[in-house]
């Protein structure tokens, strides 16, 4: 029993050093591109952005108030929509919105942020 409980814990280390990566295969010849941004969100404060292109593939990770968000692009009228969880962050230009839809499909934009 001892033995088996060892074997499992030695399996389950190596996977838990390695989660702080994910490994996204790529179709070939994509190429990805990374673009760092900081913004200025006001009172809620800097959320700072990854964009990460290889095409067909574009996401967004989003770094505020402690969390870390992961977003995949998707369909916008205008500007670079990115979904992700409950949250939007919908970029165009250097300004960049940020929604949290368990406030309602209609509702006003949780941040407003201009980039620095």
């Amino acid at each position: 029993m001892k033995a088996a409980i060892l074997a499992l814990a030695l399996l389950v280390v190596p996977v838990a050093a390695q989660a702080d990566n994910i490994v996204i295969p790529l179709p070939g010849g994509a190429k990805p591109e990374t673009i760092k941004a900081n913004y200025d969100c006001g009172a809620f404060g800097p959320v700072a952005v990854s964009y990460i292109n290889a095409p067909p593939v574009a996401l967004a990770t989003l770094s505020f108030k402690g969390q870390f968000l992961v977003l995949s692009n998707v369909l916008s009228g205008s500007g670079a929509r990115y979904a992700g969880g409950p949250y939007i962050w919908w970029s165009k230009g250097r300004g960049a919105d940020l929604y949290d839809l368990t406030k309602g499909e209609d509702a006003p934009p949780i941040a407003s942020c201009t980039e620095k």
